[in-house]
């Protein structure tokens, strides 16, 4: 007994000192905002919301939405993409279970942001979700005070905090914990270099981890690693990344712009999907060092972050490189017009199309005959390798895939992915793939099984959840 209660006020005494930080850095965080809204507008939208304070025009909206909703924190694009998932999966099975009532119940929905991709993907997805007897409102994540905490709970009064991955923040934790906020971490992944960082904070990060309601992670790995943390793992149920919808209509757009440029080119499609800061110049420096590599196929980046678009182009134009961007258009176009220059087919072509439009990777997929992916030739962890696969895109990633480390195994394991040291070698493999009609084909039709036979995480997700409803 006198252990734990040594070791409580230990936990209280080092989140009161983190807490007098996260109030020091306040003034930093509304700068940060500022400074990266210049070149991500989507910063400057609602700065008070990430301290606990709402527009006097919103308050409205917020006040009629009341209580009882169901929290979900989907910090950037992929979690978000993720979030969509389990909002439709959650809202099925209320309605299930409501079937017989005159008057079904109103499922609601709040979902937190931290960057403004994320925040960007959830308005689209508030648009096209259209769920009868289900809204969505959206707001930012409160920064980590004791006061901004605070408020967003007064203010929300969720009845369940769904935590998508990875964000564990202590104040939300500890105040959800003592209000008795249900908050579960869902879908939850703990690579190796976070376990550790995590780890080295000893009671501290036990403490907070031991707080939260349950946690539902990916694979095994992940589970040990929240065990050891102290968390409370009710279920290993796979990644639920798997059971994303593809949109078919973008799938077959991009299917039907390439045939039909390869038709007239004899050049297939090979992708940078998702790259991350500094791998473009990688890029641009293997196709500058080997110069078979811009032979034969036609090479199109679509960048992770959409406020390096100008960036990237400027400094391929340095290196010499022409482009090419994306033309979108409020209709289908079927494989016509999109990308400027490109129907100019007798002209000389540029070097190097530029993808620079958000929530259209399915019609890129479709579009390319095999994609590198980005994130993964940097030490960042690599991006959503699931969703290639789901359109039946063969993927090559680098040495840095973390992120998505038991779905890269299997991706390989399948044959509907290779891994190479770098990017100057990835460049030579994908090039390869992308010539060679077998293998290509062979890959895109392992990709498709490897996505379809790993789905089902969302129905036992929603199953550990269901008696937190």
């Amino acid at each position: 007994m006198l252990t734990l209660q040594k070791n409580s006020f230990k936990l209280k005494l080092s989140l009161g000192i983190y807490s007098l930080l996260t109030r020091i850095l306040c003034p930093l965080v509304k700068l940060k905002a500022l400074r990266r809204g210049r070149k991500e507008p989507g910063y400057l939208v609602a700065v008070n919301e990430r301290f606990g304070y709402f527009d006097d025009s919103f308050l409205p909206l917020v006040n009629q939405f009341g209580s009882g909703v169901i929290w979900i924190h989907a910090v950037s694009l992929g979690e978000t993409k993720a979030a969509q998932i389990l909002i439709e999966a959650i809202h099925d099975h209320l309605g299930k279970q409501s079937l017989n009532l005159p008057h079904p119940p109103l499922t609601k929905f709040l979902l937190t942001h931290s960057t403004a991709t994320g925040r960007a993907a959830g308005e689209e997805i508030i648009k096209v979700i259209g769920l009868q007897g289900c809204e969505v409102l959206q707001v930012w994540y409160p920064w980590d005070t004791p006061g901004a905490v605070g408020r967003f709970l007064d203010k929300f009064k969720p009845k369940l905090g769904l935590l998508m991955e990875t964000e564990v923040w202590p104040n939300m934790v500890w105040m959800c914990s003592q209000q008795n906020i249900p908050l579960i971490l869902v879908n939850a992944r703990v690579s190796k270099k976070s376990f550790e960082g995590a780890a080295s904070l000893g009671y501290f990060a036990r403490g907070i981890y031991q707080r939260l309601t349950a946690s539902i992670s990916q694979n095994p790995e992940d589970s040990k690693h929240l065990i050891a943390l102290g968390a409370n793992v009710i279920g290993t149920v796979g990644n639920i990344k798997f059971d994303a919808v593809v949109n078919f209509d973008q799938l077959n757009d991009g299917k039907a712009f390439a045939l039909k440029f390869e038709n007239l080119t004899s050049k297939p499609i090979v992708m940078f999907a998702s790259s991350r800061a500094e791998e473009e110049s990688l890029l641009f420096q293997a196709l500058i060092a080997n110069k078979a590599l811009q032979e034969g196929v036609q090479w199109l980046i679509v960048p992770r972050h959409p406020q390096r678009f100008d960036e990237i182009v400027r400094v391929g134009l340095q290196l010499g490189f022409t482009f090419s961007r994306r033309v979108k258009t409020s209709s289908g176009t079927n494989g016509e017009s999109y990308f400027e220059n490109s129907q100019s087919i007798n002209q000389l072509l540029p070097n190097i199309w530029m993808g620079d439009t958000l929530g259209e990777m399915n019609l890129y997929f479709g579009m390319s005959k095999v994609a590198l992916l980005g994130g993964s030739f940097e030490p960042l962890g690599g991006q959503n390798l699931i969703e290639a696969a789901a359109c039946g895109c063969p993927v090559v990633m680098g040495p840095h895939v973390f992120n998505f480390a038991q779905a890269a195994e299997q991706s390989k394991q399948y044959g509907a992915a290779v891994q190479c040291e770098d990017l100057q070698s990835a460049c030579v493999r994908a090039h390869k793939i992308a010539l060679n009609k077998a293998e290509q084909s062979h890959m895109s039709q392992v990709a498709l099984e490897f996505a379809q036979d790993n789905k089902g995480a969302i129905d036992k997700t929603v199953e550990l959840l269901s008696p937190y409803f």
